[in-house]
């Protein structure tokens, strides 16, 4: 997916100073989240690239399905996107506009993994040491995945940060084979 991420960053990149400059990042987060939404449908996905489909045509269809929730920016920002071939990333420009739209903000996302539910007071530490560490705040979304044994694994960014039982596993078996 690292071709799609490079793709979108100049539309997410655009986008996002547009919002900046007419302070509305809430509103640009809302419309790139629909369209993001209908550039994922099945069916919408059968007409993107589909040579059979004029572009004005899958245009106008997506334009009909986000109704007046698109402005006229956002209108002629989808028509730029279908014209250029560019709808399949979407979802990836939505997701880099909300990393520059929380950097901007001065928070951190973060994804947290354990093997096991974790108490809100584990929860309140994890996420204070991880502001600390970063100076700035973190939101963070937890999810529960039992393959990875024991521990906690944490992605922010680029940066992952492995603690996990299977993570350890892995990395002894890597060290045994080398």
């Amino acid at each position: 997916m690292a071709e799609a991420i490079t793709v979108a960053r100049p539309y997410a990149e655009a986008v996002f100073r547009l919002a900046l400059e007419n302070k509305g990042l809430s509103q640009w987060s809302k419309i790139l989240q629909i369209a993001a939404e209908i550039a994922e449908d099945a069916q919408i996905k059968m007409l993107i690239g589909n040579p059979l489909v004029p572009a004005t045509q899958l245009s106008e269809l997506i334009l009909e399905i986000g109704g007046k929730k698109f402005t006229p920016e956002a209108r002629n920002f989808i028509k730029l996107m279908v014209e250029n071939k560019r709808v399949f990333v979407l979802p990836q420009v939505r997701d880099l506009f909300e990393q520059l739209k929380a950097q901007n903000e001065g928070v951190l996302e973060a994804k947290i993994i354990t093997a096991f539910k974790l108490e809100s007071d584990q929860l309140d530490n994890l996420v204070a040491d991880l502001e600390k560490k970063f100076n700035r705040k973190v939101e963070a979304q937890v999810s529960v995945d039992p393959e990875i044994i024991g521990g906690v694994k944490v992605e922010i960014g680029d940066e992952i940060f492995d603690a996990s039982v299977r993570g350890r596993l892995e990395a002894m078996t890597i060290a045994l084979k080398s």
